[in-house]
């Protein structure tokens, strides 16, 4: 029987013309040779699943992992799984805007501040879909170029994450228009077709989002961020809790049911303003609904007055939230403008996550983005500079140089 199976191989390979791919070395490309079918790609270490609609297939057994989406593509299951199995092993670091602009400096090059200090670019990348989305923006060139880096941090095996600061749709004014909008798009509302309408462009833009084969990229998705705060529309003082959950709710259903948008990982990412899980989860729209338990905190490990015992402990709080919940958890946005505390890296951020002897577990870490005028992270000569290339030498760190393989299915992430 094994002698059947290796000969029907061999002449399936010779028929259909099978290469490595000269990018993704896992992928293997078929090329027909006796049909004008177009060329598929298949995975080399698979049992044959198609991975999206361009014919792709990925390798190992299917993922075990429960996501929010029992349909995303497998390359997205993969990277959900890959996370997964480094846990309690590395965080990754990230940066917001990593490739987009800098410290005096903005456009397409692919420059980055944490390259031009440390010599490698960083393992995740944060971006907006404001970038083309908000009024007044030329949307063309935003979304080109966006979309270019985020293809570009994929190629290089790296993590891309999406927030969306959407303007109030009511108005039309920007983000920090507050005002009660929530009850106004919700299903019911008189403004949800407008909402349903953004959700299309968004839904168009991620799947626009591919690789050199055509391959879906995956993105870690979290939409209405910080909202136990008071700055956005959709903060704690506009819409009530049910209100917030109804509305993180529709926005997956239309997304992943409506829309077949399969390419996503959800993630749940209030700011800092709890004490205890339960305040945590005051806006939570439940598990079917959540793929990653995130944060924003950039009070605690403020340089003049943040506490490392309490970031510490909310760390700790997402982290065991999200082991009971057999979800993923990172520390999605942190940093301090202009960095006036020379060792801050190593002090506060290294501190929180690796000074107690309970560590949190997480995937990844985002400092905010460096732009024309500001900084999260430092700049060739800055003060800060060297300690910053001393965090990046902790093992337990991941930036680009030592990422492991994240899009290929194996029995175990190699650390």
């Amino acid at each position: 029987m094994k002698t059947v199976i290796l000969i029907a191989l061999f002449l399936l390979t010779e028929i259909l013309n099978i290469t490595a791919s000269p990018v993704r070395p896992e992928l293997l490309i078929i090329k027909p040779t006796i049909t004008k079918m177009a060329a598929i790609i298949w995975d080399k270490a698979s049992p044959f699943k198609v991975l999206s609609d361009t014919g792709a297939v990925y390798a190992g057994s299917p993922p075990t992992s429960i996501m929010v989406d029992p349909h995303a593509s497998p390359l997205t299951r993969i990277l959900y799984d890959n996370l997964k199995q480094l846990e309690g092993k590395h965080i990754l670091f990230g940066q917001q805007d990593a490739t987009s602009s800098g410290y005096g400096w903005r456009d397409t090059s692919g420059r980055c501040d944490v390259k031009d200090v440390t010599g490698v670019y960083p393992a995740v990348y944060s971006w907006d879909l404001m970038d083309f989305t908000l009024p007044g923006l030329d949307t063309v060139a935003g979304l080109k170029k966006i979309r270019k880096l985020t293809t570009e941090a994929y190629e290089r095996g790296a993590v891309n994450s999406y927030c969306w600061h959407l303007f109030n749709l009511i108005t039309g004014k920007n983000f920090y228009d507050t005002m009660r909008v929530v009850s106004r798009i919700i299903p019911g509302g008189d403004y949800n077709n407008k909402y349903k309408y953004e959700l299309r462009k968004a839904a168009s833009y991620f799947g626009s989002l591919k690789g050199k084969h055509g391959e879906l990229i995956p993105v870690i998705f979290r939409p209405f961020h910080e909202m136990d705060g008071n700055w956005f529309w959709w903060g704690n003082k506009f819409c009530s809790r049910e209100e917030y959950k109804q509305l993180y709710k529709f926005t997956v259903e239309y997304l992943r049911d409506s829309l077949q948008v399969h390419n996503l990982i959800y993630a749940y990412s209030p700011d800092c303003k709890f004490s205890s899980e339960q305040q945590y989860l005051e806006h939570y729209p439940g598990d079917g609904y959540v793929d990653l338990l995130g944060m924003d905190n950039y009070w605690d490990f403020r340089f003049d007055g943040g506490n490392l015992d309490t970031a510490h402990k909310k760390l700790m709080i997402i982290s065991n939230c999200a082991i009971r919940k057999n979800k993923l958890a990172a520390l999605t946005e942190t940093g301090q403008s202009n960095i006036p505390d020379s060792v801050w890296f190593t002090n506060k951020l290294l501190g929180a996550l690796l000074g107690y002897p309970d560590k949190p577990v997480l995937s990844y870490v985002a400092v905010w983005r460096n732009s024309v005028k500001g900084f999260y992270t430092p700049y060739k000569g800055h003060p800060a500079e060297k300690d910053f290339i001393k965090m990046k030498g902790n093992p337990y760190l991941l930036f680009e140089d030592r990422l492991p393989k994240l899009y290929r299915k194996s029995k175990a992430v190699k650390n």
